[in-house]
């Protein structure tokens, strides 16, 4: 997330988790990552916020795990979770060589933070960093919106937002193959839903 972003999470911390306790889409998403990726493998959580479920999910099946995030609250609950990852607090659009190489890319969430002038070069970056199976796992919100506030546990939160075929065109348009893509309806505060994406891809 941007700098405009990190207070309103920083604010936010555990209530994110407790709102977002369920979340067996990407859990399903994180495990097909898993499977996919070679044993011992080093595997980039692109706005790890506080590590629940994706960071934990991964570091517990024995990945070298890199998180990155604006938050410095996420990442402090982060890091009582998960104290082997390397987490690093950067705006989500610095992804320069010096993080290294991948064999996988978990970004929930992340991407709908910045404006849609910055997702197809963020996607572009991610790729760059892929090695071996070059694989992303990527998590959107449903809609056709652009760096738009929305509120969001008590707070603003400003977000960008592409229907599915769209976000599968951009996704493609950044070098990816998109294997499966899905959609969930998620329960939210205040008796609100959300249409959440799923889409697992590989760089080409």
């Amino acid at each position: 997330m941007n700098s405009d972003q990190s207070a309103p999470f920083d604010h936010i911390g555990e209530r994110y988790e407790h709102a977002f306790a369920d979340r067996p889409e990407q859990v399903a998403t994180g495990s097909w990552l898993i499977d996919q990726v070679p044993p011992g493998g080093r595997v980039l959580d692109h706005g790890c916020g506080s590590g629940t479920p994706t960071l934990v999910q991964l570091a517990g099946a024995g990945l070298e795990v890199v998180g990155v995030d604006e938050s410095r609250r996420m990442l402090e609950l982060a890091r009582a979770r998960v104290p082997e990852a390397d987490l690093r607090r950067r705006d989500l659009r610095d992804l320069g060589p010096e993080l290294g190489e991948f064999d996988a890319v978990a970004s929930f969430f992340a991407l709908l933070m910045l404006p849609k002038r910055d997702i197809l070069p963020v996607l572009r970056a991610l790729r760059e960093r892929l090695r071996g199976p070059r694989l992303l796992a990527l998590g959107m919100v449903d809609g056709d919106y652009d760096d738009t506030p929305v509120p969001f546990l008590g707070t603003t939160i400003r977000e960008s937002a592409f229907p599915l075929r769209q976000l599968t065109d951009l996704v493609a348009e950044a070098g990816f193959e998109v294997l499966a893509r899905t959609e969930v309806e998620v329960d939210l505060d205040a008796g609100r839903s959300e249409r959440q994406q799923f889409l697992r891809a590989r760089a080409i």
